[in-house]
């Protein structure tokens, strides 16, 4: 099954055996990467905060050393997310008021990812407060679709997600609390990862009000990767998580899959239904079981709405919601109750399935608007949708604190559709596994 694909610059491991190899210099792949950006991203508007000087210096210091074991991004060079904290850079969350507020340390990831040989070349977009499936801001502008500039690379790391699909670089890291890691890559045809959360600390990446206080890691929200294939996305989730994790190693055709492609709660739109469908069409004819119902489920309707209320509590600090109402300390319990509840049903689900597969979100690329979309509507095979219905698929996994992982299937004429593969709470490296056997047998 074929998808849409923009580049064919390698991945981050296949970069970094080019450089072990001798094939480039770091200075090289450094160059090779900012000409790509200066070639393509004046279209795009995915790269707004540069560091490019302090990435050539780095290169030519870390091309007067053998690279070592611990470092197996070694001369790769990437970018990250806006929100994150890079040493001298600004973090604005897309706010006039922060524009020229300079971040004063690097964020753990920022730093791990050093250690372990990448170079920054710079900063992805945002929406404002990274709270849209869109990527525009006053500071910085609007990113657009690299397969479609008429359409969103989705939010709220879709400058990360298009600057990977572009091929600027080969892979980037974004945060994901409402699809924001897997709509971009579904969006943008590229490979993301939810992260169980608690998995992936997320120091230094602190809204700007708050910068330098040390602010904890809140509910439901998580760093993870972007990339070109799953192989990448594994090394970027070892080399940042708080723990070792394990894998089964369990065969695809092993394993026992619940696939949901619709919802009364979400209806999908055919663009994105037909090709899920088709995909776990080719899975049931490669031998993988796939049930398309189960009782284990929990009650889905309840769980979106537990989950809506807990992240636009979370997102708005306690401040109180447009109609005025404040959430009490009683509420927030109640809802940590509900999450709680919601993480024993899965993980009963998940004693007689591995994998739960669904579309990341229920449309396509949207086209670009001047409002957030969750003021608006989606459309659904013509019929108007609250655009906070869509929400729906990414919570499935935030809410019980899931992994999932999303890979290219399919496409709608020009434009890319996604899947996620969803499973148990630290089974992380699993889902990526899946979703690389999915891809193998999707796209050989």
């Amino acid at each position: 099954m074929a998808y849409p694909q923009l580049t064919g610059e390698p991945g981050a491991v296949a970069l970094a055996a080019q450089i072990r190899s001798g094939a480039l210099s770091p200075v090289d792949a450094v160059e090779a990467a900012l000409a790509r950006i200066e070639d393509s991203d004046a279209g795009i508007d995915a790269v707004v905060v540069c560091d490019f000087d302090r990435a050539r210096d780095a290169a030519h210091v870390l091309a007067r050393s053998a690279p070592r074991a611990d470092q197996p991004l070694y001369g790769v060079p990437m970018t990250i997310k806006e929100s994150f904290d890079i040493a001298g850079l600004t973090t604005c969350w897309g706010h006039e008021a922060y524009r020229n507020q300079l971040a004063t340390r690097d964020a753990r990831v920022v730093r791990q990812l050093k250690a372990a040989g990448a170079i920054l070349l710079g900063k992805t977009n945002i929406p404002v407060d990274l709270s849209d499936w869109q990527s525009f801001n006053p500071v910085y502008g609007r990113t657009r679709n690299p397969h479609d500039p008429a359409r969103s690379p989705g939010g709220s790391s879709g400058g990360s997600a298009a600057a990977v699909a572009a091929g600027m670089v080969p892979c980037e890291f974004g945060t994901d609390i409402g699809g924001s890691v897997r709509v971009p890559a579904h969006f943008c045809g590229v490979w993301g990862h939810k992260s169980s959360w608690g998995l992936i600390p997320k120091h230094g990446h602190d809204h700007p009000a708050f910068a330098g206080k040390d602010a904890h890691d809140g509910v439901l929200s998580i760093a993870g990767p972007l990339a070109r294939n799953a192989e990448d996305l594994a090394l970027l989730v070892e080399l940042t998580a708080a723990f070792p994790l394990r894998r089964t190693g369990k065969p695809l055709r092993e394993c026992r899959v619940l696939a949901l492609s619709d919802h009364a709660a979400s209806p999908v739109d055919s663009a994105v239904r037909e090709p899920v469908e088709a995909a776990l069409a080719m899975l049931e004819a490669a031998g993988v079981r796939i049930d398309r119902a189960s009782a284990l489920l929990p009650d889905l309707e309840r769980q979106q709405h537990d989950y809506l209320r807990m992240m636009n509590i979370a997102m708005a600090r306690g401040r109180p919601a447009p109609k005025g109402k404040r959430a009490t300390a009683t509420d927030w319990f109640d809802l940590l109750d509900q999450q709680a509840r919601s993480e024993i049903d899965w993980a009963a689900l998940f004693e007689t399935y591995d994998f739960v597969l669904a579309p990341p979100a229920p449309v396509l690329a949207i086209e670009h608007r001047d409002e957030a979309v969750f003021k608006g509507q989606i459309q659904i095979d013509g019929q108007a949708r609250s655009a906070a219905d869509g929400l729906f698929w990414a919570g499935i996994a935030t809410f019980p604190n899931l992994p999932s992982t999303v890979l290219p299937v399919g496409s709608t004429g020009h434009l890319p559709c996604g899947m996620q593969v969803i499973g148990p709470r630290w089974a992380d490296l699993d889902c990526i596994a899946a979703a690389a056997e999915i891809g193998a047998i999707l796209h050989g």
